[in-house]
């Protein structure tokens, strides 16, 4: 019997490079070409590569040493990603934080990473109000300041020209084993937990080729500095000696007028960028004729926005299915494969995905049960978290680890995986299984739907019962009511919608993610 088990190989990984290594290499090989461009400002590679040993200092002059954190509580600029840089040249760990988070979360953050410096932005500066007594005596004499004056704090220019620069000037020697980043987890389905990625894994992550990167692309982000979503595509167009244009608000006007002020040939954004960057009046007048490749990740891109990107936007579309922790991902080429814009595709290279059900066993091929991945691309563990690191692990029968991801998804007869729901989301409805993703799918295409998410609520007689959530279209005139029984009649008995009820918006996690745990919580009180 064929097994949920697809397995994609290239071959061996490539020999270990440190980023400082490359980023003095890009500077001695294209100086004045643009490494990072944001707010109408540019960092030249050399730029870049002359602020690495000034960073390494600044960290020594605070006691920061090879292994040490260095945290991150600042929007994305240009002195933000040079320290993000230095504080890797000086053999430290990055722990960029969510600026999303509520004060308090962060707080719980800082004392669970250990971080030896406190880095923060003037715009954050006062969202941190409440804790900056704590975040003052935890860090006493390790604070710096991006672009504001706080008694007690360095400012950051004074901070970078505080350190003995010639005896930073020798690279510190790094390693593959060695960390490279901390960064928590969005918070979606529980406590944010602190993945640990080190130096190998983000190497071979960023120099795999099968994005089509070179010093001549021109990569657009806008989304924050602590996501993935940001890291992963930045840090490849890095190794590649391309350009990063990043965007410390997102805004689809602005985007598109980067994206031709700078010939944009690639670009990462998740589902709710693209839905508005094709809604923006500015859309049709824009060449985009520039693009090579745009990437989407973060949340599922339903298949008829799939579509219309392919028709209206110049360039391959890919969609990514993955995690921050590693091991599983999936990969579609939709202009490959455009009957097949329903699913996230098939196995990334070197990646081998499974479905298992809740005893741990392999499904086969075509049965619906967790989506489980291991790759060369996986995480060191939750960090001081082995508890919930073991429990994040599936192996199977030889003791291979496998991530399981939370998600419940199927293999269809071409091997493209099917994503139903989050695990946790799962609505069990009389005891049969619900997946939300079903009835989301039926509900985008209705014309008069802009966004919708079903959730499961209390049921005296099923015990829970989708409901759904819509954001209509402006000036629809289609009664909740009349959208109810459109999506049941197109579903089956089983699948039926409770009610449907109308919202002005949906609450987003700073990634685009719809927050479902928070809308369910109104109902399960």
């Amino acid at each position: 019997m064929t097994t949920n088990s697809l397995t994609s190989a290239t071959g061996s990984a490539a020999d270990f490079v440190a980023f400082p290594a490359l980023i003095r290499q890009h500077a001695k090989a294209t100086p004045d070409r643009s490494a990072f461009v944001c707010d109408g400002r540019e960092l030249r590679w050399s730029g870049l590569a002359e602020a690495l040993p000034r960073v390494t200092a600044a960290c020594r002059s605070m006691g920061v040493q090879a292994g040490d954190k260095v945290a991150f509580i600042t929007t994305i600029s240009l002195e933000a990603l040079a320290t993000f840089f230095g504080v890797i040249a000086a053999g430290a760990c990055t722990v960029p934080l969510a600026t999303s988070a509520t004060p308090a979360a962060l707080l719980s953050m800082l004392r669970n990473a250990d971080a030896k410096v406190l880095i923060v932005s003037a715009d954050m500066f006062p969202v941190l109000a409440d804790i900056v007594p704590d975040i003052e005596t935890l860090f006493a004499g390790r604070l710096v300041a991006i672009g504001f004056d706080q008694a007690g704090w360095r400012t950051w220019d004074d901070w970078m020209a505080s350190g003995d620069v010639h005896a930073a000037l020798e690279p510190a020697a790094l390693t593959p084993d060695q960390d490279f980043n901390l960064v928590y987890s969005s918070g979606t389905t529980g406590e944010p937990k602190g993945i640990l990625h080190r130096h190998g894994m983000r190497s071979r992550q960023a120099r795999r080729p099968s994005f089509g990167l070179g010093a001549g692309s021109v990569m657009i982000l806008a989304t924050p500095i602590y996501s993935n979503t940001t890291l992963q595509p930045m840090l490849a167009t890095l190794a590649a000696g391309g350009t990063t244009v990043v965007m410390p608000k997102f805004k689809a006007d602005a985007y598109l007028a980067l994206c031709k002020q700078h010939g944009a040939t690639h670009t990462m954004l998740v589902p709710v960028q693209y839905q508005r960057i094709l809604d923006c009046p500015a859309f049709a007048s824009t060449d985009l004729s520039s693009f090579v490749l745009k990437q989407c990740t973060g949340a599922p891109l339903d298949a008829g926005l799939k579509a219309r990107i392919q028709q209206a936007w110049p360039g391959g579309l890919r969609e990514i299915y993955g995690l921050t922790e590693g091991g599983c991902s999936c990969v579609l080429d939709a202009d490959a494969y455009p009957d097949k814009l329903g699913t996230v595709g098939k196995p990334a290279a070197d990646h081998d995905v499974r479905i298992i059900d809740d005893a741990g066993k392999v499904l086969p091929q075509g049965e619906a049960g967790e989506i489980v991945g291991h790759s060369p691309y996986m995480m060191a563990g939750y960090y001081k978290r082995p508890d919930a690191t073991d429990a994040f692990y599936w192996r199977d029968e030889t003791g291979k680890v496998f991530h399981r991801t939370g998600d419940i998804g199927r293999f269809d007869s071409d091997g493209f995986l099917i994503l139903l729901d989050r695990k946790k989301d799962m609505i069990i409805s009389g005891g049969f299984n619900i997946y939300a993703a079903d009835l989301e799918s039926v509900l985008a295409a209705h014309p008069d739907v802009q966004e919708s998410t079903v959730i499961g609520i209390p049921s005296a007689q099923w015990g829970e019962t989708p409901l759904a959530l819509v954001v209509p279209v402006a000036g629809s005139a289609t009664p909740a009511s009349q959208l109810l029984a459109w999506v049941n009649a197109q579903v089956g008995k089983t699948q039926r919608l409770s009610a449907v009820e109308y919202r002005d918006d949906l609450p987003r996690s700073a990634l685009g993610k719809v927050l479902k745990r928070e809308l369910r919580q109104a109902y399960w009180k």
